[in-house]
């Protein structure tokens, strides 16, 4: 059998979570596997997110290596691709999503709580940014980039040298899947920080055209990777934030959750500064069905991604009503 060509950015992070797809679509569809590595905008330039062009800096060399036939599936983080669909090519697997939740990693074991006034925190993203402030607007945010070991590396205590802030919040999820989690000092849960939409998971994008025969060795093994739930979840979540037109400067977050029928998703828009605050739910139930007798236990039910979709968009019309667009940069300039 071929190879399967699988392309990502040649970081650590990217290239542990490519691994871990590779190792599964090795065992489910028997293939070999080779990595190709693909250098992005992303990787190439320095400043911030926002001011590089937004999250499909890290997106658009891997989909253009698709196109060109120089890989065979692409493996993103589902945070990084852009809500827009890419002519020619399908997000055609969402495995099981990890913890989604923000990490702070911090000097001398400390929680948010227990950081000092003043103390300075690092963060590139806007949304931890007004956030942290919005708990604690008595800490200095630092705007920072790098990989993970750099960022850790300058949390004073960390053993990377003496370090000039107090802490740094990253993704719980990169931190797992790096071996990092020892890293970690406090866990955010979603009553202090909503994560970004798709934080945790990753998309593994194909040609469309290659899932034309559904029974063909690779659509069967994409099909398996698939979480049903993970997947519902983020499709509500990115939803919401296309319905928003948000940009990456745009302090927007949401989670998606799946309980029995029900999709669960709590979105926030902030002010950069942290000083106010947007924060609504919605629930709205999803119609799961199976050809025959369901499984049991019910791991991949087959759902209506419509109904999530929805979901989100009438959240994000709820927020904007209530004036989410005088607090973020949202539209279509954002």
């Amino acid at each position: 059998m071929p190879a399967v060509r699988i392309g990502t950015r040649a970081s650590a992070l990217a290239l542990t979570q490519t691994g871990h797809v590779a190792d599964d679509l090795a065992r489910l569809g028997g293939f070999d596997v080779e990595i190709v590595h693909v250098r992005t905008e992303g990787d190439r330039l320095t400043g911030s997110l926002a001011t590089l062009g937004g999250t499909g800096v890290f997106v658009t060399a891997l989909r253009d290596a698709l196109l060109e036939g120089r890989c065979d599936v692409a493996v993103h983080s589902l945070k990084d691709l852009p809500t827009a669909p890419a002519p020619g090519l399908t997000v055609a697997a969402v495995p099981l999503r990890e913890d989604p939740s923000d990490a702070l990693c911090a000097r001398d074991g400390l929680t948010l709580r227990e950081l000092p006034a003043g103390a300075r925190v690092g963060t590139g993203s806007p949304r931890r940014a007004a956030q942290l402030l919005a708990a604690r607007p008595d800490l200095e945010v630092v705007d920072i980039r790098g990989n993970v070991d750099t960022r850790l590396g300058r949390v004073r205590g960390s053993g990377h040298g003496p370090g000039d802030l107090d802490a740094v919040v990253l993704a719980r999820a990169g931190l797992a899947r790096l071996g990092r989690l020892d890293a970690v000092t406090e866990v955010l849960g979603p009553d202090v920080m909503l994560p970004a939409p798709g934080q945790g998971a990753l998309a593994v994008e194909v040609r469309t055209a290659d899932l034309a025969d559904p029974a063909s060795p690779l659509a069967a093994a994409l099909a398996a990777l698939d979480h049903k739930p993970t997947r519902l979840a983020v499709v509500a979540e990115r939803a919401l934030l296309a319905r928003l037109e948000a940009g990456c400067a745009a302090p927007v977050g949401a989670l998606g959750r799946i309980d029995d029928a029900t999709v669960h998703l709590e979105a926030v828009v902030a002010r950069t500064d942290g000083t106010r605050l947007l924060r609504e739910g919605v629930s709205v139930g999803v119609s799961f069905g199976w050809e025959g007798d369901p499984p049991a236990p019910l791991p991949h039910p087959v759902a209506d991604e419509q109904t999530a979709r929805s979901a989100g968009e009438d959240l994000a019309d709820l927020l904007l009503e209530q004036g989410a667009a005088e607090l973020a940069p949202l539209g279509p300039g954002a």
